[in-house]
């Protein structure tokens, strides 16, 4: 594995998001020290937080899944994620309700699932749901530590036994028709494939190996973190400071200082300059490039997800069919995809993420009352509307998805809502996310594994990227082990002066066990 050259003491993270946060714990682990620097006055980048009337928000990702990869990081220094975070484990993990009023409850459990099954469409599909299952998690085995959690630095690194393997599973053939070997029922195999969209790729044109996100949703289980998403960041902040770490918030980095092939101090825009030894960048690409000073030649240009518009919702009531996490199926499936990601219009008969945490935290919101989440998939800004025209677009949208909700059950939603916030992709553009999405760039063939932009930067001995841009990919899991990785760059992969002993909350930091760093 190719590693940062020269010394690497001072490693500066840029960015307080899950990425940013995971390398600094597994710098920190590896007797680093570290200093991360955060335009916001708090961590978490996209997993961030904002307050609404009273109402606790999180402004990204609703969906926690393997949190056995964050608490990796914290045993880094030593820490425990249960020690930090109280995660309840949803039961059931999603409620899919379809556009002929058929419900189907997701649940993580092998006999439980496969009765509800069983209950939703017969012995038959029962039977294939167990063969799937063994197939999701056959596949999974595959790929996580040899393609997923892996450094690449050629693509010559995939001719691995485990390549044939994954071959062998029909990785590499398509997603829908692998699904389709096992479930006939169409509304099923909407279940365990529409996570191809969380890749970017409609589930007809996405590889089967990609159904190793279903693996993530619909066997390893779902979580919820007790106050929220934001709960997770904060944590890990939290623990990197009892580590040693120095934050600095409200900042933003206006330039890299260089000399010959190397980083040698991080400017801020108020005039401070941070010496360091080597930096990790988590910025979403395009500020990367900027703050690099170059662009990386690719033979085709990055090609980006679809985007996303969210509707935060404070409402002073709720509805009881819903569950903690709720997919609303329209009729319409394949012309959707089509819509989303070729033909850049907004989807006219669109499926919807509707997530009420208030369902295991009432304390989210003022007493009495109710927060929630409503995703819709749509066109980013390079095939689909641009920036201007969604400052016209927003407010006919936000109603068409309310009316969409009041056909679907949530009677008087409109009426309902107290507090609000809608996320378009104008707004995705303003925090600096390339093409108006938060999902980066697609997973498709060519953008995937060593094919993705990579995590070392060329002609640069000192920096290595990290976040959902680079490897492996976009999600909490992938962008947890994004920073693992940066930091392994970094490091080689050592743990000199790991693991460190954490003798008690808000002692005073703790130090490298005995034996220091070998840099």
């Amino acid at each position: 594995m190719k590693t940062v050259k020269g010394p690497t003491d001072h490693v500066v993270v840029v960015g307080a998001g899950l990425s940013g946060l995971s390398a600094a714990l597994h710098l920190l682990g590896a007797g680093r020290r570290v200093t991360v620097v955060e335009r916001e006055a708090l961590p978490g980048g996209r997993a961030g937080r904002f307050e609404m009337g009273g109402y606790h928000v999180d402004s990204g990702p609703t969906v926690l899944t393997m949190p056995d990869i964050a608490d990796e990081a914290f045993a880094a220094v030593g820490d425990r994620l249960a020690d930090r975070v109280e995660l309840v484990e949803l039961h059931p993990a999603y409620r899919a309700r379809f556009a002929d009023g058929s419900q189907l409850d997701v649940h993580t459990g092998a006999a439980a699932m496969e009765e509800e099954v069983r209950r939703f469409a017969g012995d038959r599909e029962a039977a294939g749901y167990r063969r799937l299952r063994g197939w999701l998690t056959d596949l999974y085995a595959a790929q996580m530590r040899r393609f997923i959690d892996a450094n690449f630095d050629s693509p010559l690194q995939l001719l691995h036994p485990d390549l044939v393997r994954l071959a062998r599973l029909g990785a590499f053939s398509r997603l829908d028709p692998q699904i389709g070997r096992f479930l006939s029922d169409e509304r099923l195999r909407r279940v365990f494939s529409f996570q191809a969209l969380y890749a970017g790729v409609a589930p007809e044109r996405a590889l089967a190996a990609y159904a190793v996100i279903a693996y993530m949703d619909t066997v390893a289980g779902v979580y919820f973190p007790r106050g929220g998403m934001h709960a997770l960041p904060r944590a890990m902040a939290d623990s990197a400071a009892g580590a040693g770490a120095e934050f600095r918030w409200n900042t933003e980095v206006g330039r890299l200082e260089r000399r010959g092939g190397r980083i040698t101090a991080v400017h801020t825009a108020d005039g401070d300059r941070i010496a360091c030894d080597a930096v990790v960048l988590t910025p979403d690409l395009p500020v990367v490039h900027r703050l690099l000073g170059r662009s990386p030649r690719r033979p085709v240009a990055l090609r980006y997800s679809p985007s996303a518009v969210v509707l935060h919702a404070g409402t002073d009531r709720t509805w009881p069919h819903l569950a903690h996490h709720t997919i609303s199926f329209g009729a319409a499936w394949k012309s959707t995809f089509r819509e989303l990601t070729q033909q850049g219009a907004l989807m006219s008969d669109p499926s919807l993420l509707i997530t009420r945490p208030t369902t295991h935290d009432p304390s989210l919101a003022p007493e009495g009352k109710h927060l929630h989440y409503i995703l819709a998939p749509c066109p980013n800004t390079d095939i689909g509307p641009g920036t201007r025209e969604w400052h016209d677009l927003a407010p006919r949208y936000r109603d068409s998805l309310l009316t969409v909700l009041e056909k679907r059950g949530l009677d008087g939603i409109g009426a309902a809502i107290e507090q609000e916030c809608l996320v378009t992709p104008a707004d995705w553009t303003a925090q600096g996310h390339a093409a108006g999405t938060p999902f980066s760039a697609a997973h498709t063939f060519a953008q995937t594994g060593p094919f993705r932009p990579r995590n070392l930067v060329r002609g640069i001995e000192n920096a290595v990227v990290a976040g959902c841009g680079t490897t492996p990919g976009v999600g909490v899991p992938t962008v947890l082990i994004s920073g693992k990785l940066a930091a392994g760059r970094i490091t080689g992969g050592d743990r000199a002066g790991t693991p460190r002993v954490r003798r008690g909350r808000g002692d005073a930091p703790l130090v490298p066990a005995s034996g220091g760093d070998a840099s």
